[in-house]
């Protein structure tokens, strides 16, 4: 699906949702029409009663869509893997910037306590009045429950230091025409 390309999908089951930008949970119940307005890193942003919408990727079997699947390898010493939790940060895209959040610069830190099984992410937003915040923050907590021995997800939202263009990956920054 190209960025101006629509497409167009019945439910073909329940589905969770989650409206954006507040990140309220919701249901598109089976059979319902709704327009795929972007899918980047295997979340879906759609158009369900003149709302947007966001579906995770592991969900998007019940929209007749491609599902991500992130299968990570169990670590044989049962701790968590660092690698494993940027590797799931690196799926999670803005909804309306198309660059994953760890390029973006969005990531600042993640703290993992083994022994309860904690994964703790410090994050900020491209400005402190992003609508996008509570689905981001879902997002992250979505992904990163993912990964082999983690029990919990902590989100912590900060706004300093503010976010700059700078902290973008140049790829990013090539990606968004904002490299200068």
């Amino acid at each position: 699906m190209s960025a101006n390309e629509r497409q167009v999908v019945v439910a073909l089951e329940d589905c969770p949702a989650r409206r954006v930008p507040d990140g309220t949970p919701l249901t598109i119940p089976k059979d319902t029409f709704l327009t795929v307005s972007q899918a980047l890193g295997g979340n879906y942003t759609l158009i369900y009663q003149g709302n947007m919408v966001r579906v995770d990727g592991s969900d998007a079997a019940s929209l007749g869509l491609e599902a991500l699947e992130l299968n990570f390898l169990p670590p044989a010493d049962d701790k968590i893997d660092p690698d494993q939790v940027w590797e799931a940060l690196g799926t999670i895209y803005d909804p309306e910037i198309p660059v994953d959040l760890v390029n973006l610069g969005l990531i600042y830190d993640t703290q993992i306590d083994q022994t309860a099984g904690v994964v703790t992410i410090t994050m900020t937003l491209t400005a402190p009045t992003c609508g996008m915040g509570p689905v981001l923050v879902g997002d992250v907590e979505n992904r990163v429950r993912k990964v082999p021995n983690v029990q919990k997800v902590v989100v912590e939202l900060v706004f300093d230091p503010p976010w700059q263009r700078h902290m973008m990956s140049e790829e990013a920054q090539l990606e968004t025409g904002l490299f200068f």
